[in-house]
């Protein structure tokens, strides 16, 4: 039921007063309407009793330090819809106006909506277009037109300012988007912030957390539980921990203030829920097809580079780079007002659907599950695998969500966790950047490095340094762990077939599932916990060439030499000396260059350990 009230307002002397009180009460749920006269303090308040009682909105005014100074009001029921009088006279009759607003704090489409759903709720702006990329709000109203003062006093919360379209922005305002209360600069605790968690994300890698955990394709489902929970802690959360960070801004902005902690969890639990149902059902749909889905080193690569570039605009987004606010990817706006409007949507299915297709984000750990799932043949047991996974992965991923929202609910922070967000991004898109270019042939960081240290390396090759020479063929031999390789740094000879042994430890998986080096031989060495792999290939170029893991993140080198000027022990089969004529450049394990034997010498057989 419709009602209007009459209210008495003391201690309001300007239209400052009059914009206050009419921007925080016009915004309360139920409320259709207020006008409150400045000069004398008359009060119209237009609202839904079956919402909002007229004592809640003496409450509120009250609040705000005004007194209320007749509380003997008068009370008249309205049709739904219709306005009161004074509104009419005000308002009605006058023609709708356009007027454009700048905006500072926009960040994406989210607070296009957030902006343009909480305007339209005003009781004289007709509509309203936000834009991001311009930083400006083109609002139609009715009557008199919204004061900037007045529109930021609305959005307060979500830390919005506007201004007039030709108005300079207040120094007081554009100091505190730099420094904080204390006088530290935001951007830079953020950054430190960052620093620690990306050194504690490297330790982890360092003390390789995922030598704790040997999986096969009959492993039992708490393994893979305890599998997916370890992929959360590494290497799995640089790319769909990036997403959820990139995405919480936009999933928080669904959710008003007044909202329980668990109402804004809603989009990263169905996000969760998504990722488990949709890996439990496509691990039934590999465990079905078996081994005919192969996915080449060379498009998970890629795939994993343009996500990166997508994470690095996100990234520079979150942290306020004006130039990015242009790149935007979103449905178009009127899809997104329907998902924005609570009734209609409430902001579930997307998040569900993108998790979903999570499964498709490829990372060491997500591959190595996935070929367990095709090599398990079983439509149970793939689905098995898949969904013990995902569900592993979610605490680490549903913790980044709730950190998302706790912080949100206080601007200051929200900003903080926003930009130690963004520098997360930055750093965990550049990581797997830098590991794809092993993979695909371009120079990562840890290509520039080895290149440094191998540098001051001697010209001259003691014997030991060679391996041995068994029916012909060069015997090298390596052992794969879960993190690492020993030994990670080989010499061959140019020209000579070597027989390369790696002994897969119980701990080997994960990322170090599988080795490869398209610059010495094709195709990949899959390695079994407990087994012995076997690759034979013939160098037939000098050069250090590199080796790693299908996912670029567990490498290793080894050098080709000329040795043809070397004397050869004919019992023992060892190089006593040898020139070394490799260059320093380093060849990465992906490179598209021809520097294998190819042929004969490119087989590869697994041996019982």
């Amino acid at each position: 039921m419709i009602e209007e009230v009459k209210i008495k307002i003391g201690k309001i002397s300007s239209l400052e007063d009059k914009m206050s009180i009419e921007a925080e009460i016009e915004v309360l749920d139920g409320v259709d309407g207020i006008n409150v006269n400045e000069n004398n303090g008359d009060c119209y308040v237009k609202f839904d009793e079956d919402k909002i009682s007229s004592d809640a909105i003496i409450k509120k005014i009250k609040e705000l330090g005004f007194e209320v100074t007749v509380n003997d009001f008068s009370s008249n029921e309205l049709p739904k819809g219709e306005s009161f009088p004074a509104q009419k006279e005000e308002w009605s009759s006058k023609n709708f106006r356009e007027h454009i607003y700048r905006v500072e704090g926009m960040h994406c489409a989210s607070c296009e909506i957030l902006i343009e759903k909480k305007l339209l709720e005003a009781q004289n702006i007709k509509s309203v277009d936000a834009s991001t990329s311009k930083g400006e709000v083109v609002v139609e109203y009715e009557g008199d037109r919204p004061n900037p003062e007045r529109l930021s006093r609305m959005f307060k919360e979500e830390n919005y300012r506007f201004y007039d379209v030709n108005e300079k922005v207040k120094s007081s305002f554009a100091k505190k988007a730099f420094i904080g209360k204390e006088g530290a600069s935001p951007t830079l605790v953020a950054f430190n912030i960052a620093i620690f968690v990306i050194i504690a994300f490297l330790f982890l890698q360092k003390i390789g957390i995922a030598d704790f955990l040997s999986i096969s394709s009959t492993s039992s489902v708490v393994t893979f539980l305890g599998f997916g929970l370890l992929a959360g802690l590494s290497s799995c959360a640089a790319l769909v921990g990036g997403i959820v960070l990139s995405m919480s801004k936009q999933w928080n902005s669904l959710y008003s203030e007044e909202q329980t902690t668990s109402q804004k969890l809603q989009p990263h639990i169905m996000f969760n829920v998504g990722r488990v149902i949709s890996y439990a059902v496509l691990g039934g749909v590999l465990g079905v097809i078996g081994s005919r889905l192969q996915i080449s080193p060379q498009i998970t690569g890629y795939l994993v580079i343009a996500i990166s570039f997508l994470m690095i605009a996100l990234g520079l987004q979150m942290l306020g780079v004006k130039a990015f606010r242009k790149f935007q990817i979103t449905a178009p706006k009127s899809a997104t007002r329907y998902i924005a409007n609570e009734n209609n949507f409430q902001g579930k299915q997307m998040p569900f659907i993108m998790g979903a297709l999570t499964f498709f984000i490829p990372c060491g750990f997500t591959i190595t599950a996935q070929s367990l799932a095709l090599l398990s043949g079983s439509p149970i047991t793939g689905a098995m695998i898949m969904g013990a996974f995902a569900l592993g992965t979610a605490p680490s991923l549903f913790f980044i969500g709730l950190s998302s929202v706790k912080f949100n609910s206080k601007p200051h922070l929200a900003e903080r966790f926003s930009k130690v967000a963004g520098f997360l991004v930055l750093f965990f898109a550049l990581y797997n950047m830098s590991n794809q270019a092993t993979v695909l042939g371009f120079t990562g960081f840890g290509d520039i490095l080895s290149s440094a240290q191998n540098q001051t390396r001697v010209a001259t090759v003691d014997a030991k340094d060679l391996p041995q020479i068994v029916d012909g063929k060069q015997v090298i031999k390596m052992t794969a762990y879960g993190s690492k390789d020993s030994p990670n740094y080989f010499k061959v000879r140019v020209g000579v077939p070597v027989r390369w042994e790696i002994t897969a430890d119980r701990t080997a998986g994960g990322c170090n599932g599988s080795i490869i080096s398209n610059s010495l031989f094709s195709g990949s060495i899959d390695l079994i916990p407990g087994q012995v792999s076997v690759k034979e290939f013939t160098p037939e170029k000098t050069g250090k060439f590199r080796f790693s893991c299908q996912m670029g993140m567990v490498s290793g080198i080894i050098e080709v030499v000329n040795a043809t000027n070397a004397a050869v022990d004919s019992n023992s089969g060892i190089v006593v000396n040898a020139a070394t004529e490799g260059g320093g450049d380093i060849i990465s394990s992906g490179s598209k260059g021809c520097g294998c034997g190819g042929g004969g010498g490119n087989s590869c057989r697994r041996e019982i350990k």
